[in-house]
């Protein structure tokens, strides 16, 4: 099957200031993206979870180019994305569309919600008439569930499932090719969130999307997803099928994730055991060496310390863990 998107060994770091540095030293990098790899395939859909503060919007925004990368390839229908020109890149942005994590921040205040979602076109189409315009922002408007007479409203007159219809609909104007959900429900309230995600499954099937989403709550990247990455401390962690990785978990981090989510049924929900990860999260300007998860693993021992784990796995599923085969018995 062919990539739309293929992610090779990204990086991606910022400088930092320690609080107590004095003002000649040299500020420490923190990777907030350390080596990433998958493929995407058109028609797909990759979820992406991990706790705050992993790396899931950083990479996120690599992808699309609002931030920049320190290593490693990103291949957009065989072509480089990295490395291109602010030209070049607004270019290929009219493919590639984002969806953010708060609804209301994310929209102009001064602007209707008719001139927000028309924006894009305006961009990419400057000689395209009022008319045509309005006309193809208020179907638009109704492919989200807006009616088309709320167009000269502005953002504060919506609630927030509203808002965030308002971001979807601006982000699928130009009907783009890939669509990257930054945690596009978590603001929302839970009737609101099922909402939504059947709402981008229902235009991804109508308009042919590839989806990127990424959220903390592991029942919703079930439901929509394809295939899990999960990531932690800025690596890659686990690769798999949405059931591979759910119904048999090959890295501890995975499993103790996987434990606290709810169960539909009552007896099972009672009777399972929730993994507790012991210590806190290490800082991403100092990780630990060797495994960046083996101070928090029951598994960890000497070896893990010394060498950092590469995927391995069988077919459609990877982990990066030095005790991966004794990790999936574990897990069944």
């Amino acid at each position: 099957m062919t990539s739309l998107l293929s992610v090779r060994n990204v990086q991606v770091s910022f400088n930092v200031k320690r609080g107590n540095a004095a003002f000649w030293q040299k500020p420490a990098a923190l990777k907030a993206v350390n080596g990433i790899s998958f493929d995407l395939a058109e028609g797909e859909t990759l979820g992406i979870v991990g706790e705050s503060g992993c790396g899931k919007s950083t990479l996120a925004r690599a992808i699309i180019g609002l931030v920049k990368t320190n290593g490693g390839s990103i291949l957009w229908q065989g072509g480089e994305l990295t490395g291109l020109s602010a030209k070049a890149l607004r270019d290929k942005r009219r493919e590639i569309q984002m969806i953010f994590q708060d609804p209301l921040a994310s929209l102009n205040p001064r602007m209707t919600i008719g001139e927000i979602i028309a924006e894009p076109l305006k961009t990419y189409f400057p000689k395209l008439k009022k008319s045509e315009i309005e006309a193809q922002v208020k179907e638009m408007m109704m492919k989200v569930g807006l009616l088309p007479n709320l167009i000269n409203r502005y953002p504060h007159e919506f609630s927030g499932g509203q808002c965030q219809r308002i971001g979807i609909a601006r982000a699928l104007i130009l009907k783009p090719k890939l669509v990257i959900c930054d945690e596009p429900v978590s603001a929302l309230d839970v009737s609101i969130q099922a909402q939504v995600v059947n709402l981008l499954k229902s235009l991804q099937k109508e308009m042919g999307l590839t989806l990127i989403f990424i959220a903390h709550d592991l029942a919703v990247v079930k439901h929509i997803s394809d295939r899990v990455l999960v990531m932690y401390l800025g690596n890659a962690v686990e690769l798999g099928r949405y059931d591979e990785v759910y119904d048999r978990p090959a890295h501890p981090y995975t499993q103790a994730l996987m434990s606290a989510v709810p169960l539909p049924d009552p007896e099972a929900e009672r009777s399972k055991t929730i993994q507790l990860l012991p210590g806190d999260l290490p800082s991403p300007i100092n990780p630990p060496s060797g495994c960046v998860f083996r101070t928090r693993c029951p598994q960890a021992d000497d070896a893990c310390a010394e060498t950092k784990p590469e995927r391995r796995g069988n077919g459609s599923h990877f982990a990066a863990c030095l005790k991966n085969g004794a990790a999936r018995e574990n897990a069944r």
